[in-house]
């Protein structure tokens, strides 16, 4: 497990960096496209941390569309890692995402934005400013384990105009697999 230092990622109230990615289901996809509240966050295939909150994530995907874009960005090192390669992704979008998953082969997004672990949350508010960074909930192993969704109740401040309580949580997870 990795837990992420905030100091190198974007500060809250930062603009977000904008992106243009592939997308499993064609073509590309910028960030600037869509204006208003986003998700953006850093996942890949195999994390046993991903695979966890997954089913989390697709609900609160689910329950928020229409009204949050959301985008799930996959920067690892697909030569070392081959279950995060572009091809493993479609196979998994075929599987059915309610959010965009995008390809960052080089790993220019995660960098900018500063990832350090999959998967680790960026809330956006309707400006796309960082309103909120860090996970989803206390326990990726354990819904039950307690705690608060610390990414609902940033979605739902942001939606309702205003800066979440929470706006940093400590991120853990694995790490990018950052390019040799």
């Amino acid at each position: 497990m990795i837990t992420s230092d905030f100091t190198k990622s974007l500060a809250i109230g930062s603009p977000a960096p904008d992106f243009c990615l592939r997308w499993t289901r064609g073509g590309e996809v910028r960030l600037s496209d869509h204006p208003g509240p986003a998700v953006v966050f850093f996942t890949c295939n195999h994390c046993p941390y991903v695979i966890g909150w997954e089913g989390r994530v697709q609900a609160l995907a689910t329950e928020f569309a229409g009204r949050v874009a959301w985008f799930g960005i996959n920067a690892n090192d697909a030569a070392r890692y081959p279950d995060d390669s572009f091809a493993r992704m479609t196979e998994r979008e075929r599987k059915g995402l309610p959010y965009v998953y995008l390809h960052d082969p080089t790993q220019e997004v995660a960098h900018a934005w500063g990832a350090q672990v999959t998967p680790e949350f960026f809330v956006l508010d309707a400006q796309h400013r960082v309103a909120y960074h860090g996970r989803l909930d206390a326990s990726h192993s354990n819904p039950a384990a307690g705690g608060a969704n610390l990414l609902r109740e940033a979605l739902v401040a942001v939606l309702e105009g205003r800066q979440p309580q929470t706006a940093e949580a400590s991120v853990e997870g694995c790490s990018v697999k950052w390019l040799a």
